[in-house]
C-alpha cells in the first residue's frame, strides 16, 4: 500500500510540474528573453515601449456619423517571452481598480514594423477581442472587434506621458 501511495504522489508531482510548465509556456508568464539577446529591431521596440501611453481615438463601424472616441492604454513594459509571443504589462484602471496586468499576445514583424495579432483574446471582466494593430515611429493604428462591434483605432505613442487618473473607460458599443 505504501508503494502504491508513493507511486501516486510521484505521478501527481510529475503531472503538476508538467501542467505548470505548460501553463507558463501557454500564457508567457515566465521569464522574459533578456534585451541583450534580442535582435536589434526587437530590442529597440521593447525599449521604446517602456513607460508609454498609447493615446488616440477609436471608431465604431456603422456609426461614421459620430466623432471618434478618445482611447488610452498605459503600457508599463513590453517583453518578448517566446517565438512571436510578447508580454504587454498594461495598466488597467476601472473605477477604483488600478492594476498592471500581463497580457501575452502574438506579435509579427513585417520588415521593420511590429504588428499585434490578437484573435478572440478573452480578458476576464473586460471582454473578448480580435485586433490587428501595427506600430511605426511614434504612431499606432489598427482594427478591433469585440462583442459584436468593431472599428478602427489610431493614435500616438507618448513616452513618459503622465498617467491618466482612474476613470471608467469609454464604452465601445
Amino acid at each position: 500500500m505504501k508503494t502504491l501511495f508513493k507511486l501516486f504522489l510521484l505521478l501527481l508531482l510529475v503531472s503538476v510540474t508538467f501542467g505548470a510548465g505548460w501553463l507558463v509556456a501557454r500564457t508567457g508568464v515566465g521569464a522574459a528573453i533578456p534585451l541583450a539577446d534580442l535582435p536589434e529591431l526587437e530590442r529597440q521596440f521593447a525599449e521604446r515601449m517602456r513607460d508609454v501611453a498609447l493615446v488616440g481615438r477609436f471608431t465604431v463601424t456603422g456609426r461614421e456619423d459620430r466623432q471618434a472616441s478618445p482611447d488610452r492604454y498605459d503600457i508599463v513594459s513590453v517583453s518578448k517571452v517566446g517565438d512571436d509571443q510578447w508580454r504587454w504589462n498594461a495598466r488597467m484602471r476601472y473605477g477604483t481598480v488600478d492594476a498592471t496586468i500581463p497580457i501575452v499576445v502574438t506579435m509579427k514583424w513585417i520588415g521593420d514594423t511590429p504588428m499585434i495579432t490578437i484573435t478572440d483574446l478573452s480578458i476576464p471582466g473586460i471582454g473578448t477581442y480580435t485586433a490587428r494593430v501595427f506600430f511605426h515611429g511614434d504612431r499606432y493604428a489598427g482594427t478591433w472587434q469585440g462583442s459584436g462591434v468593431g472599428g478602427h483605432m489610431f493614435g500616438t505613442i507618448q513616452k513618459g506621458a503622465e498617467i491618466a487618473p482612474a476613470a471608467a473607460p469609454p464604452a465601445r458599443n
